[in-house]
């Protein structure tokens, strides 16, 4: 590994944002390389921002994503995945896709009021809402701002089905909501797990649970009788594809019903991340790795067609799917499927906003 590497990040720089005329590019002769790592670290220091929006129900736009809807309470993400597909959507406020969109964290504190707001409104009609789906809703500041929590609440008040997706074994805290949410049909929780390889993990997601964690928030969840799947995502060929059987494997020996995949895809300003990433932390992979992404993905990094872009095509990604599908049979128990239930919705604040006052 390079000795610029940046430790507990997962971007190594600050590329520019396409939406941006000028932007700061910092000294990189090599009489100002020990100042240069000083403002690295330096400027990567976390810091929040609050926003307020005017809504908090996004509808998903996607055929390729489970779900119709989708809230996140924050934009940006601590985590520091460097695959991170939202890393692109950073740039819409002024930010880098690389090192700000983990350290500068953009917090919508009204979000419960204004999923009251929405559910309120006579002419919702409940559907499939994802917590999460662009960033995690349970990354480290939810510890203190406690809004994917609160929302939590507004959906068990309201009889209202909602799903997560998380890699933070914080989730665990708001056990008593989410059983309460489970014995009414109201909630499927994906748990993602990348990777079980702790030294893959670290340099991957840097700010996340370990695998080990992410499986215990599987078995914890399933003891509880909450339905809870695990994502094996981003299968990322050449680092964590070998991975699949026994991922699939540890998560079915601890009550997983359900399991999916995405094959990692590069999009925007993520490729130019990934690649400084894999050039730094495996320089004697890195072009194996790369070539394999491509080869799933028609000789490109970037994929962004509806219908091909989160699993590939071509003989590689033809190998993972059936790789997935023979363990998925083999160590996933899902009958009967799950299904949320739509009938038990009920409006009552009637406009007043007062569980927050």
């Amino acid at each position: 590994m390079g000795e610029s590497i940046i430790k507990g990040r997962g971007a190594q720089f600050n590329g520019k944002n396409k939406f941006l005329k000028h932007f700061q590019v910092p000294e990189k002769s090599a009489e100002y390389r020990a100042a240069l790592d000083e403002w690295e670290v330096e400027k990567t220091e976390t810091q929040f921002f609050k926003e307020h929006p005017k809504k908090i129900v996004n509808k998903v736009a996607s055929p390729d994503v489970g779900a119709a809807f989708s809230i996140n309470p924050y934009q940006g993400c601590e985590h520091g995945c460097i695959y991170c597909y939202a890393r692109n959507s950073h740039q819409y406020w002024g930010y880098s896709a690389g090192l700000d969109f983990e350290s500068k964290i953009i917090i919508k504190e009204s979000a419960p009021e204004l999923l009251v707001k929405h559910l309120e409104n006579p002419k919702w009609i409940p559907a499939s809402i994802m917590l999460s789906g662009n960033t995690d809703c349970y990354q480290p500041i939810e510890r203190k701002k406690q809004l994917t929590r609160k929302m939590l609440e507004v959906f068990l008040e309201y009889r209202h089905p909602v799903g997560i997706i998380t890699k933070n074994s914080l989730i665990l805290r708001d056990l008593d909501l989410l059983k309460q949410l489970a014995e009414m049909d109201l909630v499927h929780v994906m748990v993602s797990v990348t990777t079980l390889d702790e030294d893959i993990r670290r340099k991957l997601e840097p700010r996340t649970a370990s695998g080990k964690n992410r499986l215990r928030v599987v078995e914890e969840l399933a003891n509880n009788k909450v339905p809870v799947g695990v994502m094996t995502a981003p299968i990322i060929p050449g680092l964590n594809d070998s991975e699949i059987p026994a991922i699939l494997r540890e998560a079915g020996a601890r009550g997983a019903r359900s399991a999916g995949y995405t094959i990692v895809r590069l999009n925007g300003e993520i490729a130019g991340l990934f690649t400084d990433w894999a050039r730094k932390h495996y320089p004697d992979r890195a072009d194996k790795m790369l070539n394999q992404i491509a080869d799933c993905h028609n000789g490109k990094l970037n994929d962004s067609r509806f219908g091909t872009r989160m699993r590939g095509e071509g003989h590689l990604a033809g190998m993972i799917k059936q790789l997935f599908t023979i363990n998925k049979r083999r160590y996933i128990h899902s009958d009967p499927p799950f299904k949320y239930n739509f009938s038990l919705f009920r409006r009552k604040r009637q406009g007043q906003l007062d569980l927050f006052g």
